[in-house]
């Protein structure tokens, strides 16, 4: 099968489109976490943002990454979730509600990508900061 040259100008809108999405990403789950605004944008909301149609938009992010747009939506938001966990103070319920969750989609949410609950995750980080601090006095 022969393979098609894509001219430069389109490769370069391409990834112009990939670099943007992934900015408004960036900015909206920003916005979340500090309180600007309590509304979870989904890939459509981006696509009307960025003034591009949602399924040209999830293409072209496939295209240019081998990935979905909703992988880097959903892996920012475990690396937010992730962040959070390790601060023993703020109850889990807390970060969901934050992340425009409910507690148990939360929980759900969560485990589907880390293999564990949220409770879970925190005890293991807990208990591998405490065994640091034992060593360090230890030593």
């Amino acid at each position: 099968m022969k393979e098609i040259k894509l001219p430069k100008k389109i490769l370069a809108r391409q990834h112009e489109i990939t670099t943007v999405f992934l900015q408004e990403v960036e900015k909206h789950l920003d916005d979340i976490v500090n309180g600007r605004t309590t509304d979870m944008y989904e890939i459509r909301d981006l696509a009307r943002i960025m003034h591009i149609h949602p399924t040209h938009l999830s293409n072209t992010i496939k295209l240019t990454t081998g990935k979905s747009p909703c992988f880097f939506f959903e892996d920012k938001i475990m690396h937010i979730c992730r962040d959070m966990l390790q601060q023993p103070h703020t109850p889990i319920a807390a970060i969901a509600s934050l992340l425009t969750f409910d507690p148990s989609n939360f929980t759900k949410f969560f485990k589907r990508f880390e293999g564990i609950t949220p409770k879970q995750y925190r005890e293991q980080v807990l208990a591998l900061q405490n065994r640091k601090k034992t060593e360090t006095v230890t030593i």
